[in-house]
């Protein structure tokens, strides 16, 4: 009977573990831990310098950007005084780094190599992500308010471009506050998260204007975003429930909805996914305790492979295909520093 009872309590538990527990060999595997002592708060969006190995990471509720040197496993240098810093972009051909301020919709413009600070740009409010502009050579920042904008009302956002001299060149008008965006490389498109009017605004970049609108009908607050450009698919997460939806970016619609987290649980926040085309992965960081991996075994099908726990509240991070490893930025906890976690994906 004893024997019976442990074999029972052994197949429940790989029951529950699913697929992850099936893995002959980790798919990320824990590589090392970066300390960041005095970091209080909320972390949020990372970027890399790959040739000079070094990160870049905000925190906003710390009111830092931290710098940290990944061949010594250390930070070097920390920016104060930012008012809440949120998106982060380091050019490497031009030693520019960009970040983003929530608090007073300030793009603070920094040499890579000194961090004098060489330049601002001011949009209306909450300036948050950055993704690089390939076409023009410089950045766009999502921000929300616009106020002074022609045709524009109070709680409306926008895309804002910087030119490689540090200057504003234009403006693409959304709905409303933009989370993640994506653009394409081979095409002239970029993909917006309207989270308040649960969409996704695609915007023409050449025209400067959205040209479509796809509803996210399955969940609500679809924040972070991937794209696998080459099979046509856009991974969105979304909070309430926690779910990666993926749309097929040529027809305009939605193919698949997997879920991830802990069983049950109906409320996320999740701030960053990443696709990783090497392997035919997606990681979602999910906030609530866990790194989700899912398997691409087509376009349009996925499986939940594994599920690495981390500490709660662990939702920023980012993944760098060059160095084929995930960096994860996990809260302070109790008397516990701050840190990074490095993965190694395999």
């Amino acid at each position: 009977m004893k024997f019976a009872v442990t074999v029972l309590i052994l197949a429940s538990a790989l029951a529950f573990s699913g697929p992850a527990a099936a893995q002959d060999s980790p798919v990320l595997s824990l590589k090392s831990q970066i300390a960041l002592p005095n970091v209080k708060g909320r972390i949020d969006h990372f970027s890399v310098d790959v040739k000079g190995q070094r990160l870049f990471m905000a925190g906003v509720g710390n009111h830092t950007l931290e710098v940290i040197d990944l061949q010594a496993g250390k930070r070097v240098r920390t920016i104060s005084g930012l008012a809440e810093p949120q998106g982060v972009y380091y050019d490497a051909a031009a030693n520019r780094l960009y970040v983003a301020c929530g608090l007073d919709g300030v793009t603070n413009i920094y040499d890579g190599t000194t961090f004098q600070l060489l330049g601002t740009v001011k949009f209306p409010d909450d300036a948050d992500n950055i993704r690089y502009d390939a076409r023009a050579k410089g950045v766009i920042v999502g921000y929300a308010g616009a106020k002074e904008l022609r045709k524009r009302t109070e709680g409306t956002g926008g895309l804002g471009y910087i030119d490689a001299s540090g200057k504003k060149t234009r403006d693409i008008v959304i709905d409303a506050h933009p989370e993640s965006f994506r653009l394409e490389e081979q095409g002239t498109r970029i993909f917006v998260n309207v989270p308040d009017k649960k969409e996704i605004e695609v915007i023409d970049d050449v025209k400067g204007a959205v040209i479509a609108r796809w509803p996210v009908t399955a969940a609500g607050n679809n924040f972070p975003m991937s794209l696998d450009e080459a099979h046509h698919r856009l991974f969105v997460g979304t909070w309430t429930p926690p779910r990666l939806l993926v749309f097929d970016t040529e027809a305009g619609k939605q193919v698949a909805e997997l879920v991830f987290g802990e069983p049950g649980v109906e409320k996320g926040n999740t701030d960053d996914l990443f696709y990783d085309a090497a392997r035919g992965r997606v990681y979602v960081l999910n906030g609530l305790g866990s790194i989700d991996v899912f398997s691409q075994k087509d376009p349009d099908h996925y499986e939940r492979i594994a599920g690495i726990s981390t500490p709660n509240g662990s939702k920023t991070g980012l993944f760098v295909p060059e160095l084929g490893e995930l960096f994860l930025g996990v809260l302070q906890q109790g008397e516990k520093d701050a840190e990074i976690r490095v993965y190694e994906a395999h």
